[in-house]
């Protein structure tokens, strides 16, 4: 059995049509753990208490394959733990990082602007992918040249895609479903 660990982005109270909620739904009835909590104060959330929750949840995932998948605020959440040692080699085998903000946006909104990505230099654990929408409005540098390059992290950047997010069309998102399950699947558009 894998575990997964699904978290949500800035100002998402995890809507029922949306690609991480499908997502959950579809691996639990496959029989595997999935944990998609609802993060404190989705609309102005705390760093230092989605830190605290994003331990927690961690420590709590079985034994087994863990498999992270973050979105939006979440994935730069992931990044924040590694450079402070939250998360550590071992907590997670693979990660997704989706559509992360770059720091000219996030600044630029106060609820989250301490979730600029750090600077530091990061070892991450496990394998970790990266996927973005080719004109994603909270990455305008494109997310291959802020996150992947910098980083080491493969990057699948898809056209049209934007957000990742309901917006752009992503309830039903097949190709996240057969990457949870095949963790060498490509990431294709809806």
């Amino acid at each position: 059995m894998t575990a997964y660990l699904v978290l949500h982005g800035w100002q998402n109270h995890r809507p029922e049509g949306h690609w991480q909620h499908l997502l959950a739904d579809r691996l639990r009835a496959l029989g595997h753990h999935v944990t998609y909590p609802q993060l404190p104060d989705a609309d102005d959330p705390d760093l230092e208490v989605w830190l605290g929750e994003l331990s927690r949840y961690v420590r709590e995932l079985p034994d087994g394959e863990r498999v992270v998948l973050a979105h939006s605020a979440s994935a730069l959440l992931w990044l924040h733990a590694v450079a402070r040692g939250v998360v550590r080699d071992g907590d997670a085998d693979r990660v997704l990082l989706v559509a992360p903000p770059s720091a000219s946006v996030v600044v630029q909104h106060p609820e989250i602007a301490e979730f600029a990505p750090p600077t530091a230099e990061l070892t991450l654990p496990g394998t970790t992918r990266l996927v973005a929408g080719d004109d994603d409005p909270y990455c305008p540098e494109g997310a291959r040249t802020v996150f992947g390059d910098p980083l080491g992290i493969p990057a699948e950047i898809i056209p049209g895609a934007g957000h990742l997010d309901l917006n752009a069309g992503y309830g039903s998102w097949p190709a996240v479903l057969e990457w949870c399950l095949d963790g060498t699947a490509p990431l294709t558009a809806r």
